[in-house]
């Protein structure tokens, strides 16, 4: 076993978990390592249950410096994420927290119930300087917790008072519920989405991300975006050598008959604890093709798992990384996609009045 990965609770079900192990914390010292004594009875093991806890953070306005991601700032209304994609690039960033990135996860949610209160402080500020704010690009902010928390419904309410640009990327078809503010903001040149696809094999994509909408209920969902003139396009993310990669043509067909009209494509990155989770993955799920596989993902990062250095981090390098993005880039021209987002308005930025804010005299 390797000596990352902790094996679960012997008591608990993992129906419908992306994770199969919870990686050890990278940052503790010391680990705690449950073992099944052959007494359990598998009938009566208890499901997994989503724990939320609440994060205080006084700001919720990240900065990056990243030269090869198309913004400077984002949001992110939750920390954790309940879809339980297995290959999630953000996982490592819950050992910050001190839990574990695998199971925790998905498991141990962090919820932001003051962001939108948050982001209104910060759009206040009179040196702030107005670019668009991209939401989802760590966690995705339509997973299920939001059909009853509604933070992000209230961060898009800010943001449509304060006519600022946003990006969205996602793949919860819950975004279709945010319609009505969706549709105002862009007939504004205020917002564009992206949704996420990986496969459009079902059984391939309950096994991926367990707790994301299917993929014909994300194609459902660029459709309903199209027909209400919000500008939405699809990002193929993540493309998996030797599992996902021949699908590339096809995604990006369904999405085009659907109405996306911008396109784009990330290589499949396993940064720290992300790596042991996708092999012990493939393991469970694909045991004859997980060498094969893995093969082929280290000959597109240089022979190792993961390359983070910057412009080869999304998109690879060598002759199947080549490959991959020469396919890509052939279709979404023959298709007729834009390969990049739509630019999104700033000149429309003002800060509505408060109650009791004293108005200014006209002259």
């Amino acid at each position: 076993m390797d000596d990352m990965l902790l094996p679960p609770d012997p008591d608990t079900r993992l129906n419908g978990r992306g994770a199969t192990q919870n990686t050890a914390n990278r940052f503790e010292k010391t680990r705690t390592e449950r073992c099944h004594d052959g007494w359990e009875d598998a009938a009566e093991q208890r499901p997994l249950r989503t724990q939320l806890s609440i994060d205080r953070s006084r700001s919720i306005i990240a900065r990056n410096t990243s030269p090869d991601v198309p913004f400077d700032r984002s949001v992110n209304p939750y920390r954790g994420c309940e879809h339980g994609c297995t290959y999630c690039f953000a996982r490592p960033s819950h050992a910050q927290l001190g839990y574990s990135p695998g199971l925790d996860f998905e498991t141990r949610l962090v919820v932001k119930p003051n962001a939108a209160e948050l982001l209104e402080r910060a759009l206040r500020k009179p040196g702030y300087e107005v670019k668009p704010i991209a939401i989802g690009t760590n966690t995705d902010p339509y997973q299920p917790i939001e059909r009853d928390h509604r933070i992000m419904r209230q961060v898009l309410e800010v943001l449509w008072a304060f006519r600022h640009p946003v990006q969205i990327t996602t793949k919860g078809a819950l975004i279709t519920r945010d319609l009505d503010i969706l549709g105002r903001m862009s007939r504004s040149g205020l917002v564009s989405v992206t949704i996420s696809l990986t496969t459009l094999d079902n059984r391939l994509s309950r096994q991926l991300e367990p707790r994301a909408a299917a993929p014909g209920r994300r194609i459902a969902t660029i459709r309903a975006l199209a027909d209400h003139c919000v500008p939405v396009g699809v990002n193929l993310a993540p493309v998996i050598p030797g599992l996902t990669d021949h699908e590339i043509e096809r995604l990006l067909g369904a999405a085009n008959s659907a109405g996306a009209s911008h396109a784009g494509c990330i290589l499949l990155r396993l940064p720290l604890e992300v790596a042991p989770l996708f092999k012990a993955w493939l393991e469970k799920y694909h045991p004859d093709r997980a060498k094969r596989i893995m093969r082929k993902v280290r000959e597109t990062h240089g022979g190792a798992d993961y390359n983070p250095n910057w412009g080869r981090r999304l998109r690879g390098e060598g002759p199947h990384a080549q490959m991959i993005a020469r396919r890509f880039d052939l279709c979404a021209q023959r298709l007729g996609f834009d390969l990049g987002r739509p630019r999104l308005r700033c000149d429309l930025f003002e800060r509505p009045p408060r109650s009791g804010d004293q108005m200014q005299l006209g002259l």
